[in-house]
């Protein structure tokens, strides 16, 4: 839409306000409102004015002023506020200049494809993340200087297959593991998630697929269709926010954080790519598992920097309790057709060209998802431009390898720490084209030390009472 057609748009649906919509470093949406009086086609020219020394990661407070610039083509009207409001995304400017912002991820993630048309390599690029999550009924948690805890519960949990409701517990609880998928009424959750995906599809997201993941405890799933990087990241903001309100117009709260749970499945964000150029697919060919040599190579770029990606597409300290043997998230730095044990795997997606893709494994959905779906593309491209050889495929079950076989397949870090430290060390390809700047790498790992690791390592756990309290 052009702002003359957004207006008219916004108009005809009565709308009375304008909420105005940007993503920070963590890869939140941050918002605010005007009416839809004060909107104008000037402002998405002029933009409007915010304090960037507020947000997470960006402006000191001697240089706070920001201006945010709305994009017309991603007009919605948000169905979840009160009063009719119409919803827009923002990129985030310098106000003198109007020169994207260094640290805007949406930015970021326009500079990444803006660079790959200019290697001649391709004009498209594909993402399809699938991006799980848990939907809970109850949840508590507390730090202070003298105490720390965090409980969280389910209706469907297994633990509460002994609880007493009130002469209503019914029993139908999925077992650890075994989430994946059985019909009501075990699956309790299929209402909501459906409910979930009509609201998507109001919005204009196609959705594909829902279902119950494999963790108890209302782990589920809905697969949307995919879409060009920016659009696509859009959309997963989309999806996060209707996710999380649909679930709290019921009642209950949804979290895409990676573990919440000890003992069953994590929640990973599998994602799904392509390159395309003059509408024609770049990753088929006569290779292995028919992929081209593009293909092979842009794996072998991904699965190279996967050490220094883990530290943007597994971000937090969290992320690494999913990465561990034995819950189904892939470990293991290797490729392999049709299999979910290899970081990289190749879909069986049939014998059209249009359909062949790969899907890499390991990022999940605390990822923000401008700076994952951007840093994996510039892997991949480092991989094509210098014919990154993936090694040869593993085609057996990475799960079940021997210890003395395993040690010689790369595993992904085992800590954020352990991530940071090779982003730190492997980050020229993600300085190609200025598309993420030297201050935002130095920013990004900053910010995760100074807010997360450093944070996290200095407070007890109750773990650790449990393991050396009577020491």
């Amino acid at each position: 839409m052009t702002p003359t057609e957004v207006i008219k748009f916004a108009k005809e649906r009565g709308a009375k306000m304008v909420d105005l919509k940007f993503v920070d470093l963590p890869g939140m949406w941050q918002h605010f409102t005007i009416p839809m009086s004060e909107l104008s086609e000037g402002t998405f020219e002029e933009g409007l004015s915010i304090d960037g020394s507020s947000i997470r990661g960006w402006r000191s407070i001697h240089e706070s002023d920001m201006t945010v610039l709305p994009d017309p083509k991603s007009a919605k009207i948000d169905p979840f506020m009160e009063a009719p409001t119409l919803s827009l995304i923002c990129d985030v400017v310098t106000p003198d200049t109007h020169e994207p912002y260094d640290r805007d991820p949406r930015q970021i993630a326009k500079k990444a494809v803006a660079f790959l048309k200019s290697t001649g390599i391709a004009d498209t690029a594909f993402f399809g993340p699938e991006a799980e999550f848990f939907i809970f009924d109850d949840v508590r948690y507390e730090q202070t200087a003298y105490g720390g805890f965090y409980h969280v519960d389910s209706d469907e949990a297994t633990w509460n297959t002994g609880r007493d409701e009130g002469g209503r517990n019914l029993g139908y609880k999925p077992r650890h593991k075994e989430g994946y998928f059985p019909a009501l009424p075990i699956d309790s959750l299929h209402d909501l998630r459906t409910e979930i995906c009509l609201e998507l599809e109001k919005c204009g997201i196609n959705v594909e697929r829902q279902h119950h993941e494999v963790a108890t405890a209302g782990q589920g799933e809905i697969n949307i269709r995919f879409d060009t990087l920016v659009e696509v990241a859009d959309k997963m903001m989309w999806f996060k926010y209707i996710v999380k309100n649909v679930a709290r117009r019921h009642g209950k709260t949804a979290t895409f954080m990676p573990k919440p749970i000890f003992g069953d499945n994590g929640s990973g964000m599998h994602c799904h790519m392509s390159l395309w150029k003059n509408n024609e697919p770049l990753f088929a060919g006569d290779k292995y598992a028919g992929l081209s040599q593009n293909a092979l190579h842009y794996i072998g770029g991904v699965l190279k920097h996967a050490p220094a990606l883990c530290a943007i597409t597994n971000p937090t300290t969290n992320s690494y309790k999913r990465l561990v043997p034995g819950f189904e998230a892939p470990v293991k730095l290797a490729y392999s057709y049709r299999n979910r044990s290899a970081a990289m795997r190749i879909p069986n997606t049939g014998p059209s060209p249009k359909a062949k893709r790969i899907e890499f494994r390991t990022p999940d959905p605390s990822a923000n998802v401008y700076l994952a779906f951007a840093a994996m593309l510039m892997a991949g491209i480092d991989g094509i431009v210098n014919k990154i050889n993936p090694g040869d495929p593993l085609d057996k079950d990475i799960y079940g390898l021997a210890p003395e076989e395993a040690q010689k397949v790369p595993s992904v870090p085992a800590t954020l720490d352990e991530a940071l430290a090779n982003l730190k060390n492997d980050s020229s390809f993600l300085l190609k084209g200025d598309v993420f700047s030297q201050d935002f790498l130095n920013t990004w790992v900053a910010y995760k030390y100074d807010r997360e690791l450093i944070p996290m390592q200095q407070r007890p756990s109750p773990y650790e009472f449990y393991l050396y309290f009577d020491m």
